[in-house]
């Protein structure tokens, strides 16, 4: 029985899309958390939970900025909240388990348990480049460096004035609901951006952690007893450690990330046993 990680899946992309037909778990009792980014349209995102929640125990997932794109090829034009609403409704139809739904426990092979938090909180342009104090600093050199998410022109924060509110919205909501875990278990925190912001050092392009997480969430991990962390969107596999946390970067990426690095698309992350 493992504790399996992955996200990034991107199945819009054929090559992707062949890859996440063919995972499958191990063992019966294998859970699969999901880290977002599954694809850009409901019919995408459906068509791979589904797959998923067929053959994985339990399926957690976590939104990413693509679900929540809005693009004008989707048969499904809802926006901001209302369209993260009908992709809650959408996992629970599937049996999915989401950031709305009460944080499943899992048990280890030792016996030991973890809550298992999938969390949805966005970002609010407080990871700045060198040299920038403000926000419209920050993204006055982005744009200047034409280096601009595309979430800037397809995430809709509405009905909130912007994303950065829908944000503080996610960040008191989520905290709440953490700190309601009972004291004697520890977690295992699943989101879409690293809850710290060392991970997005190596980014090329150092104006895009903008749209990477939150400086609000850099203790998290260490308030709310974090076992592990896992995180996707940065697109680059790998595990570090942050005041002895593993930190896990479980993105397969597009097909022009992976080919070139190893021929093939990342398999999920084993993240406990």
């Amino acid at each position: 029985m493992s504790l399996l990680a992955i996200s990034d899946l991107h199945v819009n992309h054929p090559e992707n899309r062949k890859h996440a037909d063919g995972l499958r778990p191990a063992s019966d009792d294998d859970w699969l958390l999901v880290a977002g980014d599954v694809g850009d349209q409901v019919s995408d995102i459906e068509w791979t939970l589904s797959l998923l929640s067929e053959r994985f125990a339990t399926v957690v997932w976590a939104p990413g900025n693509h679900e929540l794109w809005t693009v004008s090829a989707d048969a499904v034009q809802a926006r901001g909240v209302r369209r993260y609403e009908l992709l809650v409704e959408l996992c629970r139809s599937l049996g999915v388990i989401t950031p709305e739904d009460p944080y499943p426990v899992w048990t280890g092979e030792d016996g030991r348990s973890v809550a298992v938090a999938p969390l949805f909180l966005l970002y609010d342009y407080t990871f700045r480049p060198e040299g920038t104090a403000t926000q419209e600093e920050a993204l006055t050199q982005a744009h200047r460096a034409h280096v601009v998410c595309t979430d800037e022109h397809l995430l809709h924060p509405d009905p909130y004035p912007s994303r950065e509110a829908w944000c503080r919205a996610r960040l008191e909501l989520t905290e709440s609901r953490l700190a309601a875990v009972p004291g004697d278990l520890q977690t295992v925190l699943v989101n879409h951006y690293p809850l710290v912001r060392e991970p997005t050092r190596v980014l090329r392009y150092p104006e895009f952690a903008l749209w990477c997480g939150t400086e609000h969430t850099a203790d998290w991990h260490i308030r709310h007893r974090a076992r592990a962390m896992v995180y996707g969107h940065l697109h680059i596999p790998r595990t570090t450690r942050h005041d002895g946390v593993p930190f896990h970067e479980v993105s397969v990426g597009y097909p022009r990330e992976w080919q070139p690095r190893s021929g093939a698309p990342a398999q999920p992350t084993l993240i406990l046993r």
